[in-house]
């Protein structure tokens, strides 16, 4: 789950080391993260973050080198960075301890990055994309790849739809291979013995009440006691914490390690005067990143976060690595490629820089209120009676920044058709944007909506499981599903779920947490 959108990690290795290809991916990461918020401002924002000083070399060291950040990048910056007194600290984020361990708050430094909503992000792009012209299929697996008999040049993909079960050709005269983490396993469809591109590093990241972090104002350690990043956000009214970098397997459905949740409590309780107790984990997963590898590196941090193009068989383009950030620099990089290997002629180079993504057109910070003044939240109750309520602001604020200008489709749906009831109890989300993500939104499955389309499932595993029932009715009812089809759809998103460590679906020892 991508939320900085810098990181720490990048930054402190480029300006504290003086590393130049770190700061090459600093600089071309502050263009992009520019672009970003300037393409889909509904759904990135810029936000403060605390680095907590705990002797006058600390306040210097991070002073000095957040002023060079601040002096590179220059017109990209979002605000500048500056140091807060123990008191100004305290005051800004009232869960910091001053004292602790031997040790004493000095002050803090605050710099600004982007933090973003990466599920709807992700839909956003996939959105636009299918209004630019391009044919967008999702539950889509190639099985086999289709080559040229006389030249090898691979031509196209054999595909199944998992939803239906068929299988079908698709040809073209470039294929793209970005999968992720998943990558080499269709390079190994050409060749079998490959060598692998990717060294998989896992990420642990856990779910807390909002009531760890203030609501604008995040907590970042850049270096722990054993030398690993932390930080605790702010995240779509909850607080997130995380994370960890090790080396995984790669598994479509990872799961966090208990050992690796109680390193990430461990680690923020030091900072922390709250109770930092197991029990209010409401959600932890563990999330693959696709590290590009260099064979030289020892472990999972030393591996460039940068992205690799390659064509190392004709006609299939390999894109991995690199991060959420510069996810629209590394598309580009990859069309280019493929126009290259197909000897295609564009009649434009990318148009995608100032290409603002569905929802941003005529989007403002104020627009939550024209949802909150001009719709009603209807909502059925037994005996299929509908009672009007309103549109508070919580629920305006949630489609504003989930959908942009297009919350106001879904706010109709509330209206007009009796979907305005919340999902689940404290989340914003409602019965109508069940029913507008499957019309507009290729939400195909339970898991879909609340792990792709919004993102409950991490916020509140224990929210998602009671909020399932209903997803599935609405989603039946929208796809004409019978009934045993809903019962399978419940069993494959509780599956799912198992693999959310939650307190209440994880077996643990609190130990210290109690």
């Amino acid at each position: 789950c991508s939320l900085l959108l810098l990181g720490v990690r990048y930054l402190e290795k480029a300006v504290f080391n003086l590393d130049y290809g770190q700061l090459k991916l600093v600089f071309h990461a502050l263009e992009e993260r520019k672009q970003v918020i300037d393409n889909a401002p509904h759904l990135c924002h810029a936000l403060p973050c605390m680095t907590p000083c705990f002797d006058w070399f600390e306040v210097v060291y991070y002073w000095a080198g957040l002023k060079m950040y601040d002096l590179v990048a220059g017109a990209r910056l979002l605000h500048l960075s500056r140091y807060y007194s123990t008191q100004e600290s305290v005051e800004l984020f009232p869960t910091l301890a001053k004292n602790g361990k031997d040790r004493s708050l000095r002050g803090t430094v605050v710099y600004y990055d982007g933090q973003m909503n990466d599920s709807r992000l992700n839909v956003a792009l996939a959105c636009t994309a299918a209004l630019a012209g391009a044919a967008v299929l999702n539950h889509a697996e190639v099985v086999s790849f289709l080559k040229d008999e006389a030249s090898g040049r691979v031509i196209g993909a054999r595909v199944r739809d998992n939803l239906s079960g068929k299988e079908f050709d698709a040809y073209a005269k470039v294929v793209v291979n970005a999968a992720g983490p998943f990558c080499d396993s269709v390079r190994k469809m050409v060749k079998d013995d490959v060598q692998p591109m990717i060294c998989p590093s896992s990420g642990v990241h856990i779910v807390l009440p909002d009531y760890y972090s203030p609501e604008g104002m995040g907590l970042i350690v850049p270096k722990t006691k054993d030398g690993r990043v932390v930080f605790m956000l702010p995240w779509l009214g909850r607080t997130i914490a995380g994370t960890t970098d090790s080396n995984t397997s790669i598994t479509p459905l990872p799961e966090p390690h208990e050992d690796e949740i109680q390193f990430i409590l461990d680690a923020i309780s030091d900072y922390l005067v709250v109770k930092v107790r197991r029990t209010d984990v409401l959600s932890a997963w563990s999330g693959i990143r696709p590290l590009a590898t260099d064979p030289s590196a020892k472990n999972t941090e030393s591996i460039s976060r940068d992205h690799v193009v390659c064509e190392d068989f004709p006609g299939l383009v390999t894109i991995t690595g690199g991060k959420w950030t510069t996810y629209r620099s590394m598309a580009e990089d990859a069309v280019d490629a493929a126009v290259k290997s197909g000897k295609l002629n564009p009649e434009s180079g990318s148009l995608t820089h100032r290409l603002r993504l569905t929802g941003a057109n005529g989007w403002e910070p104020s627009y939550f209120t024209v949802l909150a003044q001009q719709y009603m939240r209807m909502k059925k109750s037994y005996g299929n009676k509908v009672v009007p309520g309103v549109m508070d602001t919580a629920a305006a604020k949630h489609l504003s920044h989930a959908y942009g200008t297009l919350g106001e489709r879904v706010a109709a749906i509330a209206q007009n058709e009796g979907l305005g009831k919340r999902l689940a109890h404290g989340y914003p989300f409602l019965e109508a944007e069940v029913a507008y993500c499957a019309r507009n939104e290729y939400c195909e499955s339970a898991v879909d909506f609340i792990a792709r389309r919004s993102r409950l499932a991490f916020l509140d595993t224990d929210a998602a499981h009671r909020a399932l029932p209903r997803v599935i009715e609405i989603l039946a009812s929208e796809h004409k599903w019978d009934s045993k089809k809903q019962k399978q759809e419940l069993e494959d998103a509780k599956r799912f779920l198992e693999t959310f460590k939650s307190s209440k679906n994880a077996q643990f020892h609190d130990g210290k947490h109690q």
